[in-house]
């Protein structure tokens, strides 16, 4: 027999490593706005949306389980030019684009997609390669 899959809320955090925690703070929250929440050298969540945290984690600081209240945390790391993407509304497309040039960010690639959103890519200040995407790429967005 089967369990019948329990509700999901959605994808809560999603975590890069970076070199410098406080360099990466400031190019998050400078560009897009992010609130920071706490954080040390280590670690520094950002608010990106209601129930929506990006984590910055020091690359390699957290190679050992981190002990933390009732249990602990398991050891996790990255590396690598990585990937992720934020949504941007269709019709703010063009004005994400000049701001990004007004702040001197490189766009690295656009693409147009063949059901009609459209990306911009760019790399931060570790060359990870953030995406802002229209929607229609994916059926769920």
């Amino acid at each position: 027999m089967t369990a019948e899959r329990p509700p999901l809320d959605g994808l809560v955090e999603t975590a890069l490593y970076v070199t410098d925690v406080a360099r990466s703070r400031d190019f998050y929250v400078g560009l897009f706005g992010f609130k920071a929440m706490g954080g040390d050298d280590r670690i520094q969540p950002l608010a990106v949306k209601p129930g929506q945290v990006l984590l910055l984690f020091k690359r390699g600081a957290t190679l050992r389980p981190i002990p933390i209240g009732g249990g602990f945390i398991p050891a996790h790391d990255g590396s690598g030019e990585q990937h992720f993407a934020f949504g941007i509304p269709a019709a703010e497309y063009d004005g994400w684009k000049a701001f990004l040039l007004g702040r001197g960010v490189e766009i690295e690639s656009e693409v147009r997609w063949p059901q009609g959103a459209r990306s911009l890519y760019f790399r931060d200040p570790d060359r990870l390669v953030v995406e802002l995407i229209t929607p229609g790429v994916w059926d769920n967005y």
